[in-house]
């Protein structure tokens, strides 16, 4: 993941490249702050699924004439280059997935899913997930614990959000079989240390899965450079297409996967009354492909290199330092984690007033932003929270929208106390 491009940002000039930006809502110019939910896309992605939308599209792998050949080279050329991005080694694989969702619940059923002496997950054994986690990276696991017998831990954040290595180290036991963690959290943008998490579990013995929805697209450590078995991502968090994402990890750990989907072409052989399973990566992508939405995967992956994720990170640190301190000049707000100057977003509350109250004044001015829980209930519980206002940020936003941002909340204020 070596960036090389040059040190500084233009984001007014990129955002020519990004047509839905160009529009007015409510007779204000677009401001577009909700990136952390999904990023928009910019024409070389939408020009890459359009061209092949023109030219190739045909079903993948079951053909013999031109354009099911073409369409295959197409999926299996994007599942290379997507893999390069992520800096992916000899030892991994990867295996294309609606998104971060669906990838988790890959992993999570695929764990117990081939049933009594067979599966990875047994009665007793224990599974550590983080406090910070999206729904996605806990509901998964919740099921199956209850499925297999194994237990739930639950590794909590301090009252700042942040997760330490020694709480890892004193929750992890003999029985400790998984760990699924997130390389960044959605609700409060904290960065946990994750590289040296994954690892300390993994010189236990244990799984690691890595939750890298928020994280994939930004200045993040190569895979080859992780002690990670399994990480997730979905493209509409990085400036790809919806409904696309990746399952990649090591082969040897995708291996231990019971299917997710059982149809066709993860097929070896099938016969009335048993079916042999093809390899990884084939065998966890039953059913026919979004071929289209690997292929913006893959453009999305360019565009991010081609700009240079350093350079990107850079950018979208300097926005949300601008956002948090804007933010403490008002009064009766609380910030959700403000000590991470790695997020690329902020959450806050405001006291005797409701965040969707405030997302809809922020609308009347043309500035989009998430309000409400952020499928991370449990987190906004421990701190003793309800829903929250998230601002997030991508490489397109300016300086002069967070500035907008800050006077449309003052204003809100104004209205609403």
């Amino acid at each position: 993941m070596t960036d090389q491009a040059p040190a500084l940002l233009q984001p007014e000039l990129l955002r020519s490249l990004f047509p839905v930006l160009q529009q007015q809502v409510k007779g204000q110019p677009l401001a577009y702050l909700d990136n952390a939910a999904t990023t928009q896309t910019p024409l070389p992605v939408q020009q890459a699924m359009l061209d092949f939308e023109q030219h190739d599209r045909a079903n993948i792998h079951r053909g013999v004439h031109t354009l099911s050949q073409r369409a295959t080279d197409a999926f299996e050329a994007a599942r290379s280059t997507v893999k390069a991005f992520i800096g992916a080694g000899q030892e991994h694989e990867l295996a294309f997935t609606s998104g971060t969702t669906e990838a988790l619940n890959t992993v999570a059923f695929g764990l117990w899913g081939a049933g009594p002496g067979k599966a990875w997950l047994r009665p007793g054994d224990e599974i550590i997930v983080s406090g910070l986690e999206h729904h996605a990276n806990l509901v998964p696991w919740q099921h199956a614990a209850r499925m297999t017998g194994a237990k739930l831990r639950i590794l909590m954040p301090d009252t700042q959000g942040r997760l330490h290595l020694a709480d890892l180290q004193a929750l992890i036991t003999p029985h400790t079989r998984v760990l699924a963690l997130t390389a960044g959290a959605n609700a409060t943008g904290e960065r946990p240390p994750f590289e040296a998490m994954l690892t300390l579990a993994k010189q236990a013995g244990a799984l690691t899965v890595l939750d890298a929805a928020q994280a994939v697209g930004h200045a993040m450590p190569d895979l080859r450079d992780l002690d990670a078995d399994f990480m997730a991502f979905s493209g509409h968090k990085m400036y790809g297409p919806m409904g696309t994402g990746a399952l990649a990890g090591k082969r040897k750990a995708l291996e231990l996967l019971y299917p997710l989907r059982l149809g066709g072409d993860m097929v070896e052989w099938v016969e009335y009354d048993r079916a042999g399973y093809a390899a990884v990566p084939t065998r966890l992508e039953g059913g026919t492909p979004n071929v289209t939405g690997a292929v913006g995967l893959a453009a999305a992956a360019r565009f991010i290199d081609q700009i240079g994720r350093s350079r990107i990170d850079a950018h979208l640190h300097a926005l949300r330092a601008q956002a948090v301190a804007g933010l403490q000049a008002l009064d009766g707000i609380t910030i959700l984690a403000p000590q991470a100057p790695q997020a690329a977003l902020v959450s806050f509350v405001v006291q005797d007033v409701h965040p969707h109250d405030i997302g809809t004044l922020l609308d009347e001015r043309g500035i989009a932003v998430r309000t409400g829980h952020h499928c991370a209930e449990p987190l906004h519980n421990h701190f003793g929270l309800g829903p929250t206002t998230r601002a997030s940020f991508a490489l397109y936003n300016t300086a002069a929208e967070v500035s907008r941002l800050i006077d449309g909340i003052a204003h809100a204020l104004k209205v609403l106390r």
